[in-house]
């Protein structure tokens, strides 16, 4: 705030007159702001009065002059002044007092910020839910934290029914209900409308989904078909054909194709419900190549040959705090397509810096200038950046390029580590991640086995609008692969010391003392001789051309975030640089 008094002369100032014997001092005006800082702050629609006090002002004449985009707007006016707009912007007034003795004069800036309008989240763009008699519905929205308090209302076919966060909806009584969930402060209200039908069994909807639709394999080799995220599917009758010739018919989804003959089949896969009124069927048709046997499409290393990889194919992380991050995380804004994201994902392994994978599923795939063979010991090199108490392992998957057209679209193989086959480790978990409906809230999720939960945001270390990342079009998506017991934990007791220990052996950003040079590079080492197929028994490959690392925790740590796998570059073991 500036003052500036101005004087009409500092002899006016101090001179007096008698006047039948009573003695009167002329002096100049003088403004007092009725806010000492001089900022007044309002929002969009919504008006600020200024109204100083004054001394001297007998006869005074005001004048308030508002600076904005277009220069200057003046007024005269009485002592007050209201001001009132809908431009979000930093505004300018200067107030100047006259009088036949002096003036003065107050400069002030009047902010008009944006309203903190509520903003709900709720696991995605999903208005319509189907329940069976008597099965409660849980729903936890999240709502975008203000510095206004704010409310929140269900209503249920028009009556309120909770003024809590969460609600949970269950009724016996068959038939279509709407269910209204409103956040509410001075700024503004959201709200979001859910039609819930409660159903009988025979009423249910049937769904599934399918993650590709083609498929190859090397000759001599089989691969396992089947539908992910079934809904509603008991009692239901899969059939498998193939060219139209029926192969299999069960009451599992699940087919073993183990074609012989090289070549392009069309495999049609069925699923029929039939109840006391209706019958559902639900038709996919996919496409399998049977592929020329392994070796076919083998690349030999040659003197040109580099260690390192040489393209990255996708990079689907998850949603994490360091996705869209332009400092640490090296994103510049402009990976707004997935061939974009790639290239930043080439550019930060040039330097051997880390790209992160996000939250579990999140994933890259690499291929290099030759097939890595099988060897003795290990063949290909991973490097993390772990270390003593901070693993966030991976999982690693290999591929041969089966059907020889260099690009990773054939059969993933898991390699083993010391958590397969145990009893804490999840095969085919899926978790969906949801865009959150504005900047700077958490991302929901929830998974194929009932659990639901959010990616955190921090706001104290990741100012970035979204975590979701900015490449990805659909309002969810939906990642897959083999989920690790996490192991992290808070050894201070008051979330300010996370430990994250490392795994025995066998997965990416892994401080293990078996496979990782935790006094160089801090890469984890991998044989390819630990390849397992979709029963997990060994499956014998002579080399691979493609490696896809995997995030394998879903874990929030406090104030560090979300467990998440980084890496810093792939190399074949077997060529020295």
């Amino acid at each position: 705030m500036k003052k500036i008094i101005t004087l009409l002369s500092l002899v006016i100032m101090l001179s007096s007159c008698n006047k039948d014997d009573i003695i009167t001092s002329k002096f100049p005006p003088e403004i007092e702001l009725d806010n000492a800082t001089g900022i007044y702050t309002t929002k969009p629609g919504r008006a600020v009065t200024i109204a100083p006090s004054y001394l001297n002002v007998e006869d005074a004449i005001y004048l308030w002059s508002v600076e904005n985009y277009d220069g200057y707007i003046q007024s005269v006016t009485d002592s007050t002044f209201t001001f009132v707009t809908n431009e979000i912007g930093t505004y300018y007034v200067t107030l100047q007092v006259t009088t036949k003795y002096g003036e003065d004069t107050e400069e002030m800036r009047i902010d008009v910020v944006e309203r903190e309008i509520p903003s709900i989240s709720l696991n995605g763009t999903q208005t319509e839910y189907s329940v069976l008699q008597g099965v409660a519905l849980y729903f936890a929205p999240t709502v975008k934290e203000t510095s206004l308090p704010t409310t929140y209302v269900w209503m249920l076919n028009g009556e309120i029914v909770s003024n809590e966060l969460n609600y949970t909806f269950c009724s016996d009584v068959l038939g279509e209900y709407l269910l209204v969930f409103a956040a509410e402060n001075e700024d503004g209200r959201d709200e979001i409308t859910l039609k819930i039908n409660v159903c009988t069994p025979e009423q249910m909807p049937f769904s599934w989904s399918f993650e590709q639709t083609e498929f190859s394999y090397s000759r001599g080799r089989s691969i396992r078909l089947m539908p992910t995220e079934i809904a509603n599917a008991d009692n239901a009758v899969f059939t498998w054909k193939v060219d139209d010739v029926v192969v299999q018919e069960s009451n599992s989804p699940m087919w073993i194709c183990d074609l012989s003959q090289e070549g392009a089949y069309k495999v049609t896969v069925e699923a029929t419900i039939v109840n006391e009124t209706t019958q559902m069927t639900l038709v996919q048709e996919l496409v399998v190549n049977v592929c020329p046997t392994e070796g076919t499409y083998y690349r030999p290393s040659s003197s040109t040959s580099s260690r390192w990889l040489n393209d990255v194919y996708e990079y689907t992380p998850a949603p994490g705090q360091f996705i869209n991050e332009t400092k640490t995380g090296g994103f510049n804004g402009a990976e707004t397509t997935p061939e974009a994201s790639c290239i930043y994902a080439e550019q930060r392994f040039a330097t051997q810096s880390w790209v992160s994978l996000g939250g579990f599923g999140g994933y890259v795939v690499v291929g290099f200038d030759h097939s890595i063979e099988n060897n003795d010991g290990y063949d290909i090199a991973v490097i993390g950046n772990s270390f003593a108490g901070s693993s966030e392992p991976g999982v690693v998957w290999v591929m041969q390029d089966d059907n020889g057209n260099g690009m990773p679209d054939d059969t993933w193989y898991e390699l083993r580590g010391s958590e397969t086959g145990s009893a804490s480790t999840i095969s085919d978990y899926a978790v969906t991640y949801y865009r959150p409906s504005a900047a700077g809230m958490p991302v929901q999720w929830n998974d194929n086995i009932g659990n639901s939960g959010e990616i955190a945001y921090l706001a104290d270390y990741h100012t970035q609008d979204y975590y979701y990342p900015a490449w990805i079009a659909s309002d969810s998506y939906t990642l897959r692969g083999t989920l690790l017991e996490a192991k992290c934990y808070d050894k201070s007791g008051n979330g300010t010391y996370w430990i994250l220990p490392e795994y025995d052996w066998g997965y990416a950003d892994n401080f293990s003392a078996v496979d990782c040079n935790q006094k160089g590079d801090k890469a984890n080492n991998f044989d390819i001789s630990n390849a397992i197929d979709y029963t997990g028994n060994p499956i014998p490959l002579k080399y691979i051309d493609f490696i896809k690392v995997q995030t394998a925790t879903n874990a929030q740590c406090g104030w560090i975030g979300e467990n998440s796998t980084e890496v810093c570059g792939f190399y074949d073991c077997s060529i020295t640089e």
